[in-house]
């Protein structure tokens, strides 16, 4: 044990060294020494130094030290990827987010450019090569990759979580997004089920909606029939109610009408 001190704080210096825990036999003639770590910001962590000793060898000599955590050890958290810590709501300004050639919510948005053109006819005359590039950037289709079937649906998923028929604020909207003026229909296969709100008084002003959503910012919620009202109660006052005071006073009440009749 006073070798393995020794050797330890030639190393670190004897103001990290603290008392010794245990000793651990690794093997034969082979054990290790534990001591406490005085390392500033290594709380729960043990210096460990091995020594051994040869076979028929008189003198013990040291191996290694090194510093292990303990059982109650302050660990640094389990590190993860970047990819998989980020969140949405974490892109902030000046944030550049690769996107993997492989990701499955894109897909080509156009094939063919690279394609070797067909033989003419004529062989005199060169082969005219026709771009789809320019074309596609004429109609305003020159990106390289579009959502695919996937993102779409995920996308479609969330959106729906957000702001769908099951919310709170839908349950008790007095009419859908649907019927609302403030709704801006979208493009493509989503304008069947989606759409943007434009009212800048709704809580999804700005959000992409679910036509099964709503709020009470809906255009025609002034002018909605209201849900139709009882009737306020009538007292009948010629008639007398038989109750728990008895049928002496209800006969006295009824005599009394009966004589002025008469």
């Amino acid at each position: 044990m006073d070798l393995a001190r020794d050797a330890l704080t030639e190393v670190t210096g004897p103001e990290v060294v603290g008392d010794w825990i245990e000793a651990v036999a690794d093997g034969d003639r082979v054990v290790t020494h534990h001591f406490e770590s005085r390392e500033p910001g290594y709380r729960g962590w043990r210096w460990a130094v091995t020594v051994a000793r040869a076979s028929r060898a008189k003198h013990v000599t040291v191996d290694e030290s090194v510093l292990l955590p303990g059982p109650e050890a302050l660990m640094a958290p389990e590190w993860v990827p970047w990819s998989e810590r980020l969140r949405p709501g974490d892109l902030g300004p000046g944030d550049l987010l690769p996107t993997d050639a492989e990701d499955l919510r894109l897909e080509p948005g156009f094939s063919g450019e690279d394609e070797e053109p067909e033989e003419q006819a004529t062989p005199e005359e060169p082969p005219a090569r026709g771009g789809i590039a320019p074309v596609a950037e004429e109609l305003g289709m020159a990106r390289p990759r579009v959502l695919s079937r996937y993102g779409l649906h995920a996308a479609a998923d969330r959106w729906e979580e957000d702001h769908g028929p099951k919310t709170a604020m839908a349950q008790s909207a007095p009419a859908s997004c649907v019927s609302c003026g403030f709704l801006v229909p979208m493009a493509g296969s989503l304008r069947q089920a989606f759409g943007v709100c434009a009212n800048e008084f709704s809580p999804a002003d700005g959000h992409v909606v679910s036509l099964a959503y709503g709020c009470g910012g809906h255009s025609e919620a002034a002018v909605m029939p209201r849900p139709p009202q009882p009737p306020p109660p009538v007292l009948d006052e010629t008639r007398a109610d038989f109750g728990s005071a008895g049928d002496e006073l209800a006969g006295t009440a009824t005599d009394t009408r009966q004589g002025e009749v008469g």
